[in-house]
């Protein structure tokens, strides 16, 4: 309970203001003039007029104690589970809590930091969280903060500038007293995790391009740090660095530390390439966390050339040449060869062409330049000697790609079958041509194959069923001409009647080999019963020829978003997948994949490290960053003061490391220290809440009648006599 003068007017001050003076200045002149008998009495009764219009009230207040309250920021960040920081950080809490308890006058808070948290993958923003905790606590009610945490903090706040009150002893003296809390209106305390004097390494990226042109080299600018004290500092030390790419390749460097170093390699496929860079651990040092850094590089192709070669004029001529064409990143080389089989003879090549056929320079000189070579319905003639179609096949064997699309030649005397080509075909022709109509269908392993997989209007089978036992037809257009063939290698994707291969793909050392066996696929572009999907059917082909990593049949992938792992995994066998996930901290575990009748398997499961996962199905790895490239939260990975030191100077806090013990708590009165050796101080600011009040007046109505009418009297009687 309080009590308090306060004053309620009658009317505006102004009003009693003018009314006093005019009062006071009545009584001046009546002084001058010597007639100033009874003049106090009548002074009297002025002043009890003006105060009676003042309304002077006696406020009592009933008030309510409010209890103070208290913020604890529990640093939970990825560098917080490195070494002993863990189970100091939980004894920590625990005692903390503990001993704020003992006040019941003091609310306890506790805000949690964690992987989970907003931009945690990008660092630790204690404050963030601590701002959120105090827009929800009255400004007189708070006491103070303590955050447990190992210093790598990354979003101080910026200490405003000391400014003392002019005319002050502080502003003479040129400094503001550093124990008054004005940055968050109370003491903020640091309690450190970890142990002076940390020894950490780490690769730090300086430069990396974010594309490269695949089959060009790029250069990864890098250096290694040794953070440690002054005198462990070796800098002449040389290290050793391996540059770890998806697929397995290694390579390896010792460079020194503190200096700046390079890796240059060769990216080998379009889409991201992602590489690791390790560096070996440091004796001593406090973990190996962030010895590895990831480098993300998207591969795309130049301009891919593509050799197409006709070997005479056809209705499906143009449906190689339009889609080629159609994709302008595609450089086209086109030849067609006018002169028809039955017109041979031995005029010179010469002579029956405006521009002469550059062979030697196409299938010599400048046969690797080339990405994709296609025979379309080519019949062998003496345009090509078998020694420039051997170098076709030494190109593929090194890497290069051929497809061939085969009309009613291919099953005769001067089929490519015939030549050195024959020896990588997937097909071998019977010599049998089938003229009749059918619908394309893919196999049992097309539905699997990425290149056939899903083609718009294809029909869904239930597993373990062919395309034969269906009733149901594609939503495709037929074709009237097939060229018979025996597969003899690699898998066949699409068939015709009787179950007869149609197109077939094969692996052939470096290098990959597609055959389509009809020359009809033109009647699906000009969109004969309803067409079919030519355009998306030869651009999947095209680029699995050239090794486009989503087209690859057997795939293994991997992403990583919101604290969890997915998997995806593509084979041509239904056989059930497992896939090994490793940890970045090195813990691994098995998981089982369900598969689907498209050859797609997955799973799901947490990933609450942040790092890089490594997965691998015994033929395949893969390797999926989980946050963002080389997190600003394992930069640094030792204990330090020097971030939070400002805060704690500018808010009056302390900072304590906890291998010297758990400080006490102590509640301290706001214009004492609130920090010293082994202890730290909340405010105790007694804040209230005021539940009721009274009011009583001091010059009831009663009262000015009775005074006033009485100095009245006086004063007449007074001047009466």
């Amino acid at each position: 309970m309080n009590l308090a003068l306060t004053f309620s007017p009658l009317v505006p001050w102004p009003f009693i203001y003018v009314s006093l003076a005019a009062g006071l200045l009545l009584v001046i002149v009546a002084l001058v003039r010597r007639s100033g008998r009874g003049m106090a009495l009548r002074v009297g009764a002025l002043l009890v007029l003006a105060l009676a219009l003042a309304n002077p009230l006696a406020v009592r207040e009933e008030r309510e104690a409010q209890p103070d309250v208290a913020v604890i920021v529990v640093d939970r960040s990825p560098s917080q589970e490195v070494g002993d920081r863990k189970r100091q950080t939980e004894s920590a809490l625990q005692a903390v809590q503990s001993a704020m308890a003992r006040f019941p006058d003091l609310e306890v808070r506790t805000v949690t930091v964690n992987a989970d948290s907003e931009g945690a993958e990008e660092g630790t923003y204690l404050f963030q969280a601590l701002s959120r905790a105090l827009a929800e606590i009255p400004r007189q009610r708070f006491a103070g903060a303590v955050l447990i945490t190992d210093g790598q903090v990354h979003d101080v706040p910026p200490v405003p500038p000391k400014t003392p009150p002019a005319g002050s002893r502080s502003a003479a003296e040129g400094a503001a007293d550093p124990k008054t809390p004005t940055l968050f209106g109370g003491p903020v305390h640091t309690l450190l995790t970890g142990r002076r004097g940390e020894i950490d390494r780490r690769i730090v990226i300086e430069q990396a391009p974010s594309y490269g042109i695949v089959g060009r080299n790029v250069t990864v600018s890098y250096r290694i740090e040794d953070r440690a004290p002054q005198s462990e500092t070796r800098r002449s030390t040389l290290v050793r660095v391996t540059l770890r790419r998806i697929d397995g390749a290694e390579s390896t460097a010792l460079v020194p530390i503190g200096r700046s170093d390079r890796f240059e390699f060769q990216l080998d496929h379009a889409g991201p390439n992602v590489l690791e860079l390790e560096v070996e651990p440091a004796q001593g040092e406090l973990s190996t966390a962030n010895n590895r850094a990831l480098v993300s590089i998207n591969g795309v192709r130049d301009r891919l050339r593509v050799l197409l070669v006709s070997g005479q004029p056809h209705a499906g001529e143009r449906t190689w040449r339009n889609l080629l064409k159609s994709d302008p990143s595609v450089d086209l080389v086109h030849f067609t060869i006018l002169r028809p089989p039955e017109k041979d003879d031995f005029t010179p090549l010469r002579e029956l062409a405006l521009i002469a056929f550059p062979v030697q320079e196409l299938f010599e000189a400048k046969l690797k330049e080339f990405d994709l070579i296609v025979f379309d319905r080519y019949v062998v003639r003496d345009v090509l000697p078998n020694s420039y179609l051997r170098n076709i096949g030494q190109y593929v064997r090194e890497g290069g790609a051929l497809l061939f699309a085969v009309g009613p030649e291919f099953a005769g005397l001067r089929s490519l079958y015939q030549t050195p080509l024959g020896d990588i075909m997937p097909g071998t022709p019977t010599g049998k041509v089938l003229e009749q109509g059918f619908h394309p269908m893919s196999t049992e392993a097309g539905r699997r194959h990425p290149v056939t997989a899903a083609l718009p209007g294809d029909i869904i089978l239930e597993k373990g069923k062919s395309a034969a036992d269906s009733p149901i037809k594609p939503a495709w257009g037929r074709w009237f001409r097939q060229i018979e063939a025996n597969p003899r290698a690699g898998v066949v994707v699409m068939e015709g009647p009787g179950e007869r291969p149609l197109l077939l793909l094969d692996r052939v050392g470096k290098g990959r080999v597609a055959q389509v066996m009809s020359d009809h696929i033109w009647l699906w572009a000009r969109g004969f019963e309803g067409g079919g999907p030519q355009a998306e059917l030869l651009r999947r082909l095209a680029h699995w020829l050239m090794k486009e990593p989503d087209l690859e049949e057997e795939r293994l992938a991997a992403r990583a978003a919101g604290g969890k792992l997915t998997i995806e995994r593509r084979s041509l066998s239904d056989a059930p997948a497992q896939v090994t996930v490793t940890a970045p901290s090195g813990a691994a575990q098995t998981v089982d994949l369900e598969a689907d009748a498209s050859g797609l398997s997955r799973a799901t499961v947490p990933a609450p490290e942040m790092g890089l996962y490594r997965l691998s199905d015994g033929k395949n790895t893969a390797l999926a960053p989980a946050g963002s490239l080389n997190a600003l939260e394992m930069a640094d990975l030792r204990t330090t003061a020097d971030a939070l030191a400002p805060i704690a100077e500018a808010t009056g806090g302390g900072i304590q490391w906890l291998v010297d013990g758990v400080p006490d708590v102590r509640r301290v009165r706001p214009e004492r220290s609130a920090a010293g050796r082994g202890w730290v101080g909340l405010r105790q600011n007694e804040s209230f809440a005021v539940t009721g009040v009274t009011q009583i007046s001091l010059l009831p109505g009663l009262l000015v009648l009775t005074l006033v009418l009485g100095a009245l009297m006086g004063a007449w009687w007074r001047a009466g006599r």
